[in-house]
């Protein structure tokens, strides 16, 4: 007995889909093949540019790089090799990263939740998204040039050192670091941002459903979700603050080695100047003074070893996330 699929209530099953015939680049416009040469030299150009650059800089820093340079302070000596290492810039490095993500961290997530959950009034949120642009756009000359200029002031006196006529050196981890939380605040606001807007609405719509409030949805589920693209965002950020010279040079001072200001442990540093990897650089390499490349060279390869762990990491922790996925969270 033939059974038909339509009485039973059912409709037929459609075929499945043909994945059709590859075409040849031969049956290509010459226009289309040249766009498609193009995409091919410009990745491949990149890659080998990264190579040269990676391949360069570690073959210098194995070279140059002794693990006294990384635990010994700088010291002023005519001969360079007895001139000391770069514990403190590399400290300093360390200091400006976590004072600028403490404070860039919170408000670019916030902000980022903000624009995308709330929004309202829609006015004030067209301000803030220009505001960061426009932050993300100002040159690192300029940010710093700001910070020095607002540092001076009185009011931020015991945040650096004052001099005894009065006059505010304006210059210290505290403000450094908070011009590096400008420069950082960008790429997180964006990465989270557009995490954010790509979680589907389903899944807010079933937190909702369960009786979750708007943020507990916000803290269980969404931003679980990007967890990975707060990550990336935060690679972004630490490797502009890690990469930045002209704020270190501007608001940290001349000298190479940290000067703690005051008596109370832990604040007299965070008060005091110093310096950090790209100004350690800078001045050691043939445009600075210092007249020493080997330890330029030794530095700037620790310094990319930094930014490929954390890219390393970012990698590490994003693979973890679309493990679990958000639907654990509720």
């Amino acid at each position: 007995m033939s059974t038909y699929a339509p009485q039973l209530g059912f409709d037929p099953p459609l075929p499945a889909p043909s994945r059709g015939r590859r075409s040849s680049i031969g049956s290509w416009r010459w226009g289309d093949r040249i766009v498609l040469i193009a995409a091919w030299i410009a990745g491949l150009g990149l890659c080998l540019v990264a190579g040269a650059i990676v391949i360069y800089m570690g073959f210098r820093g194995v070279e140059y790089l002794r693990p006294q340079l990384l635990f010994s302070n700088p010291a002023a000596s005519v001969d360079q090799a007895h001139s000391g290492g770069f514990l403190d810039p590399l400290l300093g490095t360390a200091l400006l990263t976590v004072i600028g993500l403490a404070l860039a961290l919170p408000l670019a997530v916030c902000s980022a939740v903000w624009m995308v959950e709330y929004g309202r009034p829609r006015w004030l949120a067209r301000v803030v998204e220009s505001s960061i642009e426009i932050i993300a756009a100002t040159p690192d000359i300029v940010i710093a040039i700001f910070g020095l200029a607002i540092f001076q002031l009185g009011v931020f006196a015991p945040l650096s050192f004052k001099a005894s006529g009065g006059g505010v050196f304006g210059r210290s981890f505290l403000a450094a670091g908070a011009m590096m939380s400008l420069i950082a605040l960008p790429p997180l606001f964006a990465a989270t941002r557009d995490g954010l807007q790509a979680v589907p609405a389903h899944m807010r719509e079933a937190a909702f459903a369960l009786g979750k409030t708007r943020i507990t949805t916000i803290r269980r589920v969404l931003l679980p979700r990007v967890r990975s693209n707060i990550a990336a965002g935060v690679t972004l950020g630490v490797s502009r603050i890690v990469g930045d010279t002209a704020v270190v040079l501007l608001l940290l001072g001349g000298t190479l080695r940290i000067e703690p200001l005051g008596a109370v442990p832990g604040l007299d540093v965070l008060r005091g100047s110093g310096s950090a990897l790209t100004s350690y650089i800078y001045q050691n390499s043939p445009a600075g003074d210092g007249g020493a490349p080997q330890k330029a060279y030794a530095a700037a390869f620790v310094l990319m070893l930094l930014v490929l762990a954390l890219n390393f990491g970012v990698d590490l922790i994003g693979r973890g996330s679309s493990r679990r996925g958000a639907g654990a969270s509720l």
